[in-house]
């Protein structure tokens, strides 16, 4: 078989998962803190695998990560990387370049942090559905429904900022392979993908996601995603 006849990916996921999670206040890195018996990327990679779209599952760490084989080595379509940069937006480039013999040109990309576990089969469907039907693509997100105060250096309030139109970024955010890949090479500094795609003068689609969709950052959050993934169980 020659090179050329290689299958190609069409729908893929990255998780980076280099961070160190210091805010979590723990020696051990938040992805790889357990819940319910489980580290915390083992429940992500579980959620992702319920999407019979994406084909294969890319999990990008440090180089020196000891932790991650446990974990990745149980799946069969889950991928090891191990090129995490300092940034977010930097493990999401270097594994793309990792892996741009895998996948196709117009691939449909979709990346999901690593310590949110309780993204929904529904909701990576819808996401699927909608963002891949639009010219760029999309995320999973949900409205504020808070009120919204602007603070100065000292914690007082200057000013109270309009909700309307306002919308939390979740992951995964999906997005053309060459497209994402060329967004993250000219603005390395974003802090999620949709702004790199922004900055190409692009407008992504937000797609209506669920609040049980956290993001694990504070040791509270731990708790709560224990109570959603309890829910999310087979009785």
């Amino acid at each position: 078989m020659t090179a050329e006849s290689v299958t190609r990916f069409s729908c893929i996921a990255i998780v980076p998962a280099g961070g160190s999670g210091a805010r979590f206040g723990s020696a051990t890195p938040k992805q790889y803190s357990l819940i319910a018996g489980k580290a915390v990327l083992e429940h992500t990679l579980i959620a992702l695998q319920k999407c019979a779209t994406i084909e294969r599952i890319f999990v990008n760490v440090r180089h020196d990560d000891a932790n991650a084989d446990a974990v990745v080595s149980t799946h069969a379509n889950v991928s090891l990387l191990r090129s995490a940069g300092a940034t977010r937006a930097e493990t999401v480039h270097n594994a793309m370049q990792d892996i741009s013999k895998q996948v196709r040109r117009d691939a449909w990309v979709l990346v999901h942090d690593a310590a949110r576990p309780c993204v929904s089969a529904a909701d990576l469907d819808r996401l699927i559905a909608l963002a891949g039907a639009h010219p760029v693509g999309g995320l999973l997100a949900v409205p504020v429904a808070d009120t919204l105060k602007r603070a100065n250096g000292d914690g007082e309030i200057t000013e109270t900022v309009p909700r309307d139109g306002m919308w939390r970024a979740q992951t995964p955010q999906m997005f053309r392979y060459e497209t994402l890949l060329h967004a993250l090479a000219a603005s390395p500094d974003v802090t999620d993908e949709a702004q790199a795609i922004e900055a190409l003068g692009l407008s992504p689609l937000l797609v209506a996601g669920s609040a049980r969709n956290i993001k694990i950052t504070q040791p509270d959050d731990a708790q709560l995603a224990a109570y959603y993934l309890s829910l999310q169980a087979p009785s």
